[in-house]
């Protein structure tokens, strides 16, 4: 009686960790998004400051990468650094945007940008799950541990003696 309450408890604690996988993956969508909007801010006022110079974006890089001063041609390793992560960024928001419910959480788990998920940690909030995937990682969740610590503990009982008369 007391491995089932027990299995049952650890299984309902599974399934409220489960739970908030897709809900945890959604505000990371929501903070790429954010970021996006940001490096695209920041690289029309780089165009913009080099047009009005008379280069275009490469050929401003390579003007600053040539540049004696450290400080410039560092800020053109910076900037080309924006330009870069720009591109993989939107890349992961258009596997996003063509993905499924369940396909958005594989694009996650196999290509976050790590200084936007250590900032979605620091900031989650739990949510109750009403969205289909919610619901079935919290049902699978469940499902995955209760199975698991019964097949355990069948896999571990003693053996039963036979009574002997």
């Amino acid at each position: 009686m007391f491995f089932r309450a027990a299995a049952l408890v650890i299984a309902l604690i599974a399934a409220m960790t489960l739970s908030q996988v897709p809900e945890f993956a959604q505000q990371y969508r929501q903070r790429l998004g954010g970021a996006i909007d940001e490096l695209a801010q920041i690289l029309a006022h780089f165009d913009e400051d080099a047009a009005r110079s008379g280069y275009d974006r490469a050929g401003a890089l390579a003007l600053m990468g040539r540049n004696e001063e450290r400080l410039v041609r560092d800020q053109s390793a910076r900037m080309q650094a924006n330009i870069e992560r720009y591109g993989r960024l939107v890349e992961q928001q258009l596997a996003f945007a063509q993905s499924g419910p369940f396909g958005r959480i594989v694009v996650f788990f196999t290509d976050f940008d790590r200084p936007l998920v250590e900032n979605a940690i620091r900031d989650f909030e739990p949510a109750v799950p009403t969205t289909v995937e919610g619901i079935a990682f919290t049902g699978g969740g469940f499902l995955l541990v209760y199975l698991l610590l019964h097949g355990l503990r069948w896999l571990f009982r003693r053996p039963q003696r036979p009574m002997s008369a």
